[in-house]
């Protein structure tokens, strides 16, 4: 089998594409058949070694986390999928991997690809579904009639999180790039911004949650734009911010953190319509780095970056 993998921390540069030998799954594991992986910052800041203290120091390590495909076996104990199903999800940063022709993954990192959804589309689920999903509901409690902003509203987790707040009756705002401010309306936000020309600490709109999907926010600003009583995300967790939210408890830094129960219900959720990603890009795995490469250097897609396998 084929993968894109890496024998030390560094640039993109480093990357390329290897055959490699996949093991058996072991127990509470699935082996995957991938048949699209999605592209995302994650990837790239997993394989510079900014989570090195999470990932240790055994190389070589495959690229990847989030993906479609089929079940080709399971390991002792795995009762969430079986041979033959189709399935969607993301692979751990310590274990990565997905973008490659196969994988090993555990299967509470795993869903069920509805029949009504793509390949395509559910491979651009995990990440940003999980992110936006862990900010919004389980560090936000976010009810119906919430004001919320979003700042880089039509980024992958922004889009994502947009989607879900909407759908669960929230006041939507947020900020993007000019040439995106249409793509935004089009979600249905109740008002979209410039970053580039507007001064977010001048609005005069208080939201109960202020989610910096961009990394762009410092939190003074974040904190700054809120409520009494509101929360702000921050997508770029460091231990300051952990040390300052113990005292703080408005700011919220997030983690990425997967579970079956998000899972299933982001599959819920895009079988019914109410949630997708556009894919803007999709090349082979053979282009896979090169991909990657452009990404991390800063090129707009207007959407997914996906590396198809077959």
């Amino acid at each position: 089998m084929k993968r894109i993998q890496y024998d030390k921390y560094g640039g993109p540069d480093l990357m390329y594409l290897s055959d490699f030998e996949v093991a058996d799954p072991g127990p509470g594991e699935v082996m995957v058949k991938v048949k699209f992986a999605a592209i995302n910052p994650i990837d790239w800041k997993v394989r510079n070694g900014q989570l090195r203290f999470v990932t240790g120091r055994a190389f070589p390590r495959a690229m990847g986390s989030d993906l479609s495909g089929t079940v080709i076996a399971v390991g002792p104990g795995v009762t969430r999928c079986a041979p033959g199903d189709a399935v969607f999800g993301l692979a751990g940063i310590k274990q990565s991997g997905a973008l490659g022709e196969v994988v090993i993954i555990n299967e509470t990192s795993l869903a069920k690809k509805p029949e009504n959804v793509s390949f395509e589309d559910a491979a651009c689920l995990g990440t940003p579904g999980v992110t936006a999903w862990n900010g919004l509901l389980d560090k936000a409690n976010l009810q119906s009639g919430s004001r919320i902003f979003i700042n880089g509203c039509t980024g992958a987790v922004g889009e994502v999180a947009v989607q879900i707040a909407r759908r669960a009756g929230a006041v939507v705002s947020g900020s993007t790039s000019a040439g995106a401010i249409s793509r935004a309306r089009a979600l249905g936000l109740d008002a979209v911004y410039d970053y580039r020309t507007t001064d977010l600490a001048k609005l005069g709109e208080r939201y109960d949650v202020v989610y910096d999907t961009a990394a762009t926010m410092s939190p003074a600003l974040g904190l700054g734009m809120l409520t009494g009583r509101g929360v702000f995300l921050d997508i770029t967790p460091s231990p300051s911010k952990f040390i300052r939210a113990i005292f703080n408890r408005r700011l919220k830094p997030i983690v990425c953190t997967t579970r079956p129960d998000i899972l299933d219900s982001l599959a819920k959720a895009a079988a019914q319509g109410a949630l997708r990603l556009p894919v803007a890009k999709i090349v082979p795995l053979h282009e896979g780095v090169r991909l990657i490469t452009a990404l991390e250097e800063g090129i707009r897609l207007g959407g997914k970056g996906l590396v198809a396998m077959d």
